[in-house]
């Protein structure tokens, strides 16, 4: 069973000797650079493009993947720091011994939170799908008798999530374990600490998806090393017990997806506000200041009032069951969502089924998606035509322009096929909404 001085391992990628957490400088602590290399990556930049409800939605006040993450961050800080200050009560030594403090734990939620969708495609989990379709249904079957079974698996189950582990830890550009991210927020940012097979279907929500490619396996096996995270299966070596702030972050993100796009949906007009007010009141019907509340004259101000409310009642409640199940947690024996446990299940349930209902399967959320989705393909397929009629060496004119116009910061000479598709991949992932489309027309010829 890890423990909580390993979990909060300050190592980098590449570190020959270790770091220790009372010669930090506290002005600024390792786990605070994370969030600071993250903010400025091009990876984290390209968010601001991507939408977080409606995909490329011109309405002002739809939320981007950027707005969503520093939203994300925001709370996973305060689930962090409130977490960090019991565990540091229940555990003194690693205050009074280590020289941790409380704000260690939200430093390091904050900075997971923050990347948790940078590597997500265009047009959200359509992207995803359609990555993934063009390699299990679409001309990308071509390559699966040149590449193992287990990249295979990797593209055509493409998954934002593995995607982004690789963005966080590629060594692009000549430098080694890429933005050199603490172990500890690296682990706390893997919600899926397997890879993508052996497919070992089972109820432990860590098992729902995968969280690296086997392009970054060693990286992941040295991470899962140092911070002593157990394997789940010995006959599975790329299978592990989760880090336990990872259920912060995770939560920190189901309280904001919920909360927040429903407040989406309400603003857009896909919503009526009483159901705002008929499912919202239910969680905050302790807090709630009614006389506040009715001097409040616009719908966006009275949902916004709830939206806070009904935000940080589920703090203090992932907090509760957080602390009451950290045994657990540690010894890697909890095996749901820590909303699952919430006593606001029913309420946040009714919830997603509205905005799935009415916000997520709108007709402008489906007609936008089918368009990225037809987008995504034909990029994958003349990228990867390019590539391999280069290698093949009949690469024609249309081949050669590809390659200088849209690949040009790549040299594939040297590469294997099974890193190169990964690779584009990756690069298709990382276009923003707008950046995908304009890539389509200039395919095309639409944008002539």
């Amino acid at each position: 069973m890890p423990s909580w001085e390993s979990l909060l391992s300050l190592k980098r990628y590449g570190d020959q000797s270790k770091r220790i957490r009372k010669e930090q400088d506290d002005t600024r602590l390792g786990f605070e650079v994370d969030y600071d290399r993250i903010i400025f990556s091009a990876g984290f930049r390209s968010l601001q493009d991507k939408t977080q409800v409606i995909p490329l939605s011109k309405t002002d006040f739809v939320h981007t993947r950027l707005t969503h993450s520093l939203e994300v961050s925001v709370v996973g800080r305060s689930l962090g720091r409130k977490v960090g200050k019991q565990i540091l009560e229940k555990h003194p030594h690693l205050s009074a011994t280590l020289g941790h403090h409380f704000n260690d734990f939200g430093a390091i939620v904050a900075a997971a939170a923050l990347a948790h969708d940078i590597g997500n495609p265009p047009f959200g989990h359509s992207g995803e799908r359609a990555i993934g379709d063009y390699f299990k249904f679409g001309n990308g079957k071509r390559f699966k008798s040149e590449i193992s079974e287990l990249v295979y698996q990797d593209l055509s189950k493409f998954e934002g999530n593995a995607n982004g582990f690789k963005l966080l830890t590629d060594e692009k550009y000549g430098n080694p374990g890429g933005l050199r991210i603490s172990y500890a927020t690296l682990g706390a940012f893997t919600k899926y600490p397997k890879a993508s097979l052996p497919q070992k279907p089972t109820k432990n929500v860590a098992d729902k998806k995968f969280g690296f490619f086997k392009q970054q396996a060693e990286i992941f096996e040295d991470l899962a090393n140092e911070l002593d995270l157990d394997q789940t299966d010995i006959e599975d070596k790329f299978r592990f017990k989760r880090h336990p702030l990872a259920f912060l972050v995770e939560a920190a993100d189901d309280i904001c997806y919920t909360i927040i796009d429903f407040e989406d949906g309400i603003n857009l007009g896909l919503i009526p506000e009483e159901f705002a007010l008929e499912y919202l009141s239910k969680i905050v019907s302790n807090t709630i200041n009614t006389e506040k509340y009715s001097k409040l004259t616009t719908t966006k101000n009275r949902i916004s009032y709830l939206r806070s409310l009904a935000i940080g009642v589920l703090i203090e409640d992932v907090v509760e069951i957080f602390m009451q199940n950290e045994d657990q947690i540690l010894k890697g024996e909890f095996h749901t969502a820590l909303l699952e446990k919430s006593k606001y299940k029913a309420q946040i349930e009714e919830i997603i089924k509205i905005s799935v209902d009415r916000i997520y399967q709108s007709q402008e959320v489906l007609d936008k998606e089918v368009a990225g989705y037809k987008i995504l393909t034909k990029i994958l397929d003349d990228f990867t035509t390019a590539v391999e009629n280069k290698q093949l060496g009949t690469a024609n004119n249309f081949d050669e322009l590809i390659l200088r116009n849209f690949l040009k910061d790549f040299d594939f000479s040297e590469s294997k096929t099974e890193d190169w598709l990964i690779d584009i991949c990756s690069h298709v992932a990382s276009l923003t909404d707008g950046n995908a489309l304009r890539t389509y027309r200039k395919l095309t010829g639409s944008d002539l």
